[in-house]
């Protein structure tokens, strides 16, 4: 039995990296049954290149403000699953589909499935966890192996990868998970969105596989560095806490960002600074607020 598909894609200010993708998303053979584009108050020229794509079931939802890209997949999400898609595939608008990517992912009967993404050289770029550790209080950074880590290259990979957790570029998802477990959390705003909702479909017993041969390009090198004293450090510190604070297996991974944000405070005259410290202390009380999940849609 065929499968309806939409692409979900989330975009801001970004018409360059947009134009190239939905150039991509054209040439998908299959084609998907409707392409939704959220722009989330884009002020470039986004707006030209909506209006000039040549897309077959091209939607555009225009935010209001800019929701970030958690705000953005759950309207995105919203939207595909009130017109009753089967498969709902959500995309970054820096990444470009391989012309049999869907096809691929398609030939697959599973729930939850994730592109395999690579540089703009070729190289393997795929960062999804295969392990993301959540039971164990020593472990600083939760993500401990990842396929990236794991593979030296796509070659290497046998034809499925099980995942821990994923990225919101190449992310195919059932129509019946989101029915289970609702849509993706928008209070993220960005970061770990993805993650969270990874976690909540395997806690519902949803296995998440990563198909090599389904292959999707970054448009931009992988550098996912930030200033922890930006505003983006302070999306990274709160909605990495709340994650522990929502699925840590114990209390002392519950407790584990209250001592990651005693290490930030103490090392803050050799890094980090005062910025850090505002950030990781502003994040560890607001990460508190988020540890109710979201329900199945109405």
């Amino acid at each position: 039995m065929s499968e309806t598909v939409a692409i979900v894609v989330v975009t801001y200010n970004r018409a360059d990296l947009l134009e190239g993708m939905l150039s991509g998303i054209a040439r998908l053979d299959p084609a998907p049954d409707a392409v939704i584009v959220v722009d989330n108050a884009s002020t470039d020229r986004t707006a030209d290149v909506l209006a000039g794509a040549l897309v077959p079931g091209l939607q555009v939802v225009t935010s209001p403000e800019n929701l970030g890209g958690a705000g953005g997949f759950r309207l995105g999400v919203e939207v595909a699953h009130a017109q009753g898609f089967d498969r709902i595939w959500l995309m970054d608008d820096d990444v470009v589909p391989a012309p049999d990517c869907l096809g691929v992912l398609l030939s697959y009967d599973e729930d939850c499935l994730m592109a395999v993404r690579e540089d703009p050289h070729g190289n393997l770029a795929e960062y999804a966890a295969t392990r993301f550790d959540l039971d164990h209080p020593w472990v600083i950074k939760p993500k401990t192996d990842s396929i990236v880590t794991r593979y030296p290259n796509r070659a290497a990979m046998p034809p499925t990868v099980p995942l821990e957790n994923v990225a919101f570029e190449g992310f195919l998802v059932r129509r019946r998970v989101v029915d289970e477990i609702g849509f993706p959390d928008g209070s993220f705003f960005i970061f770990y969105d993805d993650c969270d909702y990874a976690i909540r479909a395997r806690r519902a017993g949803f296995r998440i596989l990563a198909v090599r041969d389904a292959v999707l390009v970054r448009q931009l090198d992988f550098d996912q560095q930030h200033d922890l004293g930006s505003w983006k450090g302070y999306y990274m510190y709160r909605n990495l806490f709340a994650v522990h604070f929502r699925y840590g297996a114990n209390r002392a991974v519950r407790l584990k960002p209250w001592l990651i944000a005693l290490g930030v405070v103490l090392l803050s005259p050799l890094r980090g600074g005062r910025a850090e410290v505002r950030n990781v202390s502003r994040a560890l009380r607001d990460a508190r607020g988020m540890r109710t999940l979201p329900g199945p849609p109405d």
